[in-house]
């Protein structure tokens, strides 16, 4: 694990029709969302890898359909600085992934007809009326970087 990356499993409570799952509570997670997004990824198509100076993210996976998600620690005062995490998330294995700032993250879709994920950070996305400076640090196109999702 990475120090102070968070994966809770979330359980779906299935029944006749269908599922239930609870996606966050502030008395498990010590996160304060202060927006929401969800966002659909198709087949291969990847997102990130960055990083946010000051923001975590939220991230929840429940499918349908699965991701890698990758996660590299590039904060110099960690206990785990420089470790590198890959795992399989969404459907077939439904998490709530805290990402604090200095972790960079991104993600992979491998699933054929594509998946949601949703977030929850607890910043706004360019400040209050989206006039301030995108709080993010873009590796991906950075090919000699070794934050490379393949």
């Amino acid at each position: 694990m990475i120090n102070g990356v968070i994966v809770k499993k979330i359980n779906k409570y299935e029944d006749e029709r269908g599922w239930l799952a609870e996606i966050y509570r502030d008395d498990e997670i010590n996160i304060q969302p202060v927006m929401g997004y969800i966002s659909f990824t198709k087949m291969g198509v990847v997102r990130g890898p960055h990083e946010h100076i000051e923001q975590a993210d939220g991230f929840v996976f429940v499918g349908p359909g699965n991701f890698e998600l990758h996660l590299w620690d590039r904060r110099s005062d960690s206990s785990t600085n420089g470790e590198y995490l890959k795992i399989e998330v969404g459907e077939n294995n439904p998490v709530l992934v805290i990402v604090p700032p200095g972790v960079v993250h991104g993600y992979k879709c491998i699933s054929e007809l594509g998946s949601y994920s949703i977030n929850l950070p607890n910043k706004l996305y360019r400040g209050k009326g989206k006039i301030e400076k995108v709080d993010e640090i873009r590796w991906e196109n950075n090919p000699e970087l070794l934050y490379q999702i393949s």
